[in-house]
C-alpha cells in the first residue's frame, strides 16, 4: 500500500523525505528517514521502525502502519484524512508508475506460474529485463536503474536454482552473466572493486555453464576496466590479454586491446599502447556482432568509445601529447550527439577530460577548462568513480605543468567536484 500511495505522488523519494523531515520538525518528533528506508518499507524488503518513525508516518499518509505495509489489493483505497504534507487523492490513476507497478505484479505471476517448464514468454521477459538494464547503463545514473538491476539478478537466480531443460539453463546462466557484469560495473561506479570482481568471476563462472566466448570475453573487459581504475594496471593487462583468447568477431575483440592499451600507457610504455592501440583498429574487419553485441548499451564497444579510449590512454603519454588531442577532438565531438545509441555519459566526461590534458600539456589553460566544464557541472548522481578518477587526472596534470599558479582556480573547482563522488550519497 504504501508503493502504491508513494506512486500516487508526483514526487521523488528525495523529496518524500524532506516532506518526512519537515512534517516530523513540525510534530516535535525527533527522527530521521533514508531515502534507502523508504524505498525498503515501500517494497516490502524491511518492516520494523521506531515507534516515532510509525507516528510520523501515519500521520503523512493517514493510515496506521500495518495497512501501509500491507499488500496492495488492486483497489485505490480510501483515505482517512492524512493531516500531513502528502495527500492521498483516494481516486484510480492510470499514470506510468501505476502501470509500471501492474507490469511488475504481472511478471512476477509469470514467473511463478512457469516454475516447472519456463515458458518462451517467460524467457523473453527476462531477456528483455536485462537488455532494458544493458542499453539504459551509460545513459542514466546509476540509481535510478540499481534497484532494478539487484531484482533482476535475484530473480534470474531464483530460476536457476530450479532444475532447468538444458537449453533453457544455458540461457539463463548466459542472462545471469551478463546481470553480474553489469552489476561488477555499478559496484566500480560505487568504488567498491572488491565487490565489482566478485560480481565479474561469478558471471565468469556463468559464462562459463553457457559455455560462452563472447560472454567470457565482455566478463574479462569488465575485470581489465576495474583493474584500471583501481590503479592495478599490470593486472588490467593480465586481464585484457587474457580475454583476447575468447574474443573472436564479436567487439570485445577491439574492447580487449583499447583496454590494454590504456593501462600500458598508464605504466609509461609507449611502444606496448600504440601496438594494442593498432591491433584494436585491425580488429574492426572481422567483427560480427554476437549475442553479447546485441544486448547493446554497456554490453557493445562501439568505434565512438574507441577514439575516448584511444584518447584517454594517449594522454598518459607526454611524447603523444599531438595524437591524444587529435582523438580527443574527435571524441567529444563525436559524443556531443545524446541522441546516439552510442552517446554515454561516462565516456563524454572522460572524452572531455582527456582533451583537457592534451590542452594542459599545450600550455592552453583556458581551452583546459573549456574543456572540463561540463564536467564540473555534473551532478552527484553522475560523479561515478570513473569520472572523479578523470578529474583528478586533470588536476595532476595541471599541477605537474608550467600552469599550476595560473591554474590555481580550476584546481580547486576540481577539488570541490571531487568531494562529492556518487559513492557518498545517502542510499
Amino acid at each position: 500500500m504504501l508503493e502504491f500511495l508513494l506512486h500516487q505522488q508526483d514526487r521523488t523519494l528525495e523529496e518524500t523525505v524532506r516532506d518526512f523531515g519537515r512534517l516530523a520538525e513540525q510534530l516535535n518528533e525527533d527522527v530521521t528517514l533514508s531515502t534507502r528506508h523508504l524505498r525498503r518499507l515501500a517494497s516490502g524488503e524491511r518492516t520494523n521502525t521506531t515507534p516515532v518513525m510509525r507516528r510520523v508516518l501515519q500521520s503523512m499518509f493517514g493510515k496506521p502502519l500495518n495497512e501501509l505495509l500491507a499488500p496492495w489489493d488492486g483497489l485505490a483505497p480510501a483515505v482517512d484524512g492524512p493531516t500531513g504534507l502528502i495527500l492521498a487523492t483516494g481516486q484510480p490513476t492510470a499514470d506510468k508508475e501505476l502501470i509500471q507497478m501492474a507490469a511488475r505484479r504481472a511478471k512476477s505471476f509469470a514467473l511463478a506460474a512457469g516454475q516447472t517448464d519456463l515458458t518462451a514468454d517467460v524467457m523473453e521477459q527476462v531477456h528483455a529485463d536485462v537488455q532494458r538494464l544493458a542499453t539504459d547503463y551509460p545513459q542514466r545514473p546509476l540509481s535510478e536503474l540499481l534497484p532494478d538491476l539487484i531484482t533482476t539478478q535475484d530473480t534470474v537466480f531464483t530460476l536457476l536454482e530450479q532444475q532447468r531443460r538444458p537449453s533453457q539453463a544455458r540461457q539463463l546462466n548466459f542472462l545471469a552473466g551478463v546481470t553480474c557484469g553489469l552489476l561488477a560495473k555499478a559496484s566500480h561506479d560505487l568504488a567498491d572493486p572488491h565487490a565489482a570482481l566478485t560480481q565479474a568471476r561469478t558471471a565468469f563462472v556463468c559464462a562459463d555453464n553457457a559455455d560462452h566466448n563472447g560472454l567470457r570475453a565482455w566478463i574479462r573487459g569488465i575485470q581489465s576496466l576495474v583493474s584500471y581504475w583501481a590503479g592495478r594496471t599490470r593486472e588490467s593487462v593480465r586481464y585484457a590479454q587474457a580475454g583476447a583468447a575468447f574474443a573472436t568477431n564479436s567487439t570485445s575483440s577491439v574492447w580487449l586491446p583499447m583496454s590494454e592499451a590504456r593501462a600500458w600507457a598508464a605504466l609509461g610504455n609507449a611502444n606496448q599502447a600504440r601496438a594494442a592501440i593498432e591491433r584494436a583498429e585491425n580488429a574492426w574487419d572481422a567483427v560480427r556482432d554476437d549475442e553479447v553485441d546485441e544486448l547493446g548499451g554497456l554490453c557493445t564497444f562501439g568505434q565512438t568509445r574507441q577514439i575516448y579510449y584511444a584518447a584517454e590512454a594517449l594522454s598518459w603519454l607526454p611524447s603523444q601529447a599531438a595524437t591524444a588531442r587529435d582523438y580527443a577532438t574527435r571524441a567529444v565531438d563525436a559524443y556531443e550527439d545524446s541522441s546516439s545509441p552510442e552517446w554515454a555519459f561516462g565516456d563524454q566526461a572522460g572524452s572531455r577530460s582527456a582533451l583537457a590534458i592534451a590542452r594542459i600539456q599545450a600550455g592552453e589553460l583556458e581551452g583546459a577548462a573549456e574543456s572540463v566544464a561540463p564536467v564540473l557541472a555534473l551532478a552527484p548522481e553522475q560523479r561515478i568513480n570513473g569520472i572523479i578518477h578523470a578529474a583528478q587526472r586533470v588536476h595532476s596534470a595541471l599541477r605537474n605543468s608550467p600552469l599550476a599558479e595560473d591554474g590555481a582556480d580550476l584546481q580547486e573547482q576540481i577539488e570541490i567536484f571531487t568531494r562529492t563522488p556518487l559513492k557518498s550519497l545517502p542510499r
